[in-house]
C-alpha cells in the first residue's frame, strides 16, 4: 500500500467519524447521552490510569469567583514561564517588566515529591447560539490537574494544599492595589465583561501629609490598626468583620484625601460605588459579593447619590395624598401627563431603596466576605436618615472641618517646607476668626511660578484670609440692616426679627466662611 493510499484511507476514516459524531449529536436522544457517557467513563477507567481534577472559575451559581481558581492562576502564572510555549503578556506599570502568564489551552508540567502532574487551562462556551449584542451566558474558564492514580494520596493530601498556599503567598507578595468602579448592569453580560472595572491605585496621600490635628489622626490610625488585626475578635463576638466610617464636613475639607490615606495606611483596595448606575437592590447585593477582602467600599456624597433620605416621609404622606393626586391628574391634559410620567421614570430609574442599602451595609449579605471598610461621605450629615448612620452601620463618625492652625502647619511643611515663620502668628489669628477649607489654604500656599518664594505664598494666604473676613463682615452687616428694616415695616421689635431670621442670617454667615462675632 502506497503512502498516498494510506492518507486517503485515513482521511476517509476521519470524515466518517466526524459524520457519525454529527449524526449522534443531532439525532441521539438527549436523555440517553448521560447514561452513555457514564458507562463510557467506567470503561475508560479500566484502561486510562490517570485522574483529573477540575477547578472552575466561578462557584455558587457564578455569583462569586473561586478563591482556589485565583490561587491556582497565580501559582501557575509564576511557574509557567519556565516550560510553557504560549504565554500571555500584560504591562502592569511603565517602570516594571512584562508579567507573563500561561495562555488558554496551554499545558505545563511539574514534579512534586516524585509525582508528575500536568496543568492545563481551558474554557467552554454556551451551547446555545444567539445573535445578540447582550449575550446572557459568558465563557467558563477552568484549570485541569492530571496525575497518575498511584499518586492520588500525595496529590490530594499535600500537593493541592501546597499550590493553594503558595498561590496566596505569591498574590500577597505581588499584590498591587486597585481602584474599582462599578459598571452599568446593561454591560454586565457583554463579552469578557465584569461587574467592576479597575485601574491601579497610585494616590500618594498619607496621614503624614493630611491637613488635620495630630491627635485626631493618631486616633483614626489606632482604630484602623485594631480593625485590621481583629479577625479573631470579630469572630468571637459573632459580628461580621467590617467597619463603617462616616466622613462629613464642608466641601474642600479633605474627605476624599482621607479615604486615600486610609487605603495607603492599610494597603487596601478601593471600590468606588456609584449608586445611580445600580438598577435595584438585587444588583447591589451582586456588586457586594464581587468585592474582595482588604478593601474599602466608598459611597461619596451619599446625600446626593439617590433620594434615600425622604423615603420614610414620602411613604407616610402618600396615603393621605392619594385623593388629591387623583383629582389633579384628572385636570391635567394627556401631554402633560405623559411628560410627568416620563420625568418620574427618569428620576426613579434606580430602584435601590433605603432598606436595600441598609441590608447592604449591615444585613445578612454584608457577612459574605470579611475585612471590609464601608465609608460614606457627605457635606450635610443632617440630611441623612438616622437609621443609615447609626452605630453598628457607621461605627465611627469623623468630622472634617475648616482649616485650623495645626492643619496649616502641615500644609506649610508640605508645600513650602516651612516649620516656622514670623508671619505664622498673624495667620493663626486669622484662621481663628475665619473659616477657610484646607483646599483653599493649600491653593494659596502653592507657588505659582519658579520666581515665587515662601514669603509671597504666605502673603497671598494672609490677603485671602483678610479679604474673606471683610466680605463676611459686610454680609453680616447687610443681614442685620435687612432684619432691622423688616422689623420696622412689620411693626415688630428688632429682637423679634432677629429671632425669626436668626437661622437664615447664621446660614449666610456660615456659607461665607467667617465665624460670627457677638
Amino acid at each position: 500500500m502506497t503512502t498516498g493510499e494510506m492518507w486517503t484511507q485515513l482521511s476517509s476514516a476521519i470524515t466518517g467519524l466526524m459524520l457519525a459524531w454529527v449524526m449522534f449529536e443531532k439525532y441521539f436522544p438527549y436523555q440517553l447521552r448521560g447514561y452513555l457517557q457514564k458507562y463510557n467513563q467506567k470503561l475508560m477507567s479500566y484502561v486510562y490510569p490517570y485522574i483529573q481534577i477540575t477547578f472552575h472559575e466561578f462557584t455558587s451559581e457564578r455569583l462569586k469567583r473561586s478563591e482556589a481558581f485565583s490561587a491556582i492562576q497565580t501559582y501557575i502564572g509564576s511557574n509557567s514561564t519556565k516550560t510553557a510555549k504560549r504565554l500571555k503578556a500584560e504591562v502592569v506599570r511603565n517602570n516594571q517588566p512584562l508579567v507573563l502568564t500561561m495562555d488558554d489551552y496551554e499545558e505545563v508540567t511539574e514534579v512534586f515529591d516524585g509525582a508528575k502532574v500536568w496543568w492545563s487551562s481551558s474554557k467552554t462556551f454556551p451551547k446555545t447560539q444567539s445573535i445578540s449584542f447582550h449575550p446572557v451566558a459568558e465563557e467558563r474558564r477552568q484549570y485541569r490537574l492530571t496525575f497518575h492514580k498511584h499518586h492520588r494520596e500525595v496529590i490530594t493530601e499535600k500537593y493541592i494544599e501546597h499550590v493553594l498556599k503558595e498561590g496566596k503567598a505569591i498574590a500577597v507578595k505581588n499584590r498591587q492595589r486597585k481602584l474599582f468602579t462599578n459598571n452599568s448592569s446593561e454591560n454586565w453580560y457583554r463579552w469578557k465583561s465584569t461587574k467592576w472595572s479597575h485601574v491601579l491605585f497610585e494616590h500618594p496621600a498619607t496621614f503624614d501629609s493630611l491637613a488635620m490635628e495630630t491627635k485626631k489622626k493618631e486616633e483614626i490610625k489606632k482604630d484602623l490598626t485594631r480593625f485590621s488585626k481583629g479577625k479573631n475578635y470579630y469572630a468571637k463576638i459573632g459580628k461580621a468583620w467590617k467597619r463603617g466610617y462616616l466622613l462629613y464636613g464642608p466641601p474642600g475639607t479633605g474627605k476624599s484625601t482621607m479615604i486615600s490615606a486610609m487605603a495607603n495606611f492599610l494597603d487596601y483596595d478601593i471600590y468606588d460605588l456609584e449608586l445611580t448606575t445600580v438598577k435595584d437592590n438585587s444588583e447591589l447585593r451582586k456588586l457586594l459579593i464581587e468585592t474582595t477582602g482588604k478593601s474599602i467600599i466608598v459611597i461619596e456624597d451619599i446625600d446626593c447619590s439617590l433620594d434615600l433620605t425622604g423615603q420614610r416621609k414620602k411613604t407616610k404622606e402618600k396615603d393621605g395624598d392619594d385623593d388629591d393626586d387623583d383629582k389633579s391628574d384628572k385636570e391635567k391634559d394627556p401631554i402633560s401627563k405623559k411628560k410627568s410620567e416620563a420625568e418620574k421614570e427618569n428620576k426613579n430609574r434606580s430602584k435601590v431603596t433605603l432598606s436595600g442599602l441598609l441590608n447592604f451595609i449591615d444585613g445578612i449579605w454584608s457577612a459574605c466576605g470579611g475585612e471590609r471598610i464601608i465609608v460614606f461621605t457627605t457635606n450635610y450629615v443632617d440630611r441623612l436618615d438616622p437609621a443609615l448612620i447609626r452605630t453598628g452601620r457607621m461605627d465611627k463618625h469623623i468630622e472634617l472641618s475648616y482649616c485650623c492652625f495645626e492643619a496649616f502647619q502641615v500644609l506649610a511643611k508640605n508645600y513650602l517646607e516651612l516649620k516656622s515663620h514670623e508671619w505664622f502668628g498673624k495667620i493663626e489669628e486669622l484662621l481663628g476668626e475665619t473659616e477657610m477649607s484646607p483646599a483653599d489654604v493649600a491653593e494659596n500656599l502653592m507657588p505659582k511660578s519658579d520666581e515665587e518664594v515662601e514669603e509671597d505664598c504666605l502673603k497671598r494666604l494672609i490677603n485671602a484670609l483678610e479679604t474673606t473676613k471683610e466680605e463676611a463682615r459686610k454680609k453680616a452687616e447687610e443681614a442685620a440692616l435687612k432684619a432691622e428694616k423688616a422689623g420696622e415695616e412689620s411693626g415688630e421689635t428688632p429682637s423679634q426679627v432677629v429671632q425669626v431670621n436668626g437661622e437664615k442670617s447664621a446660614k449666610e454667615v456660615k456659607e461665607n466662611g467667617v465665624i460670627a462675632e457677638g
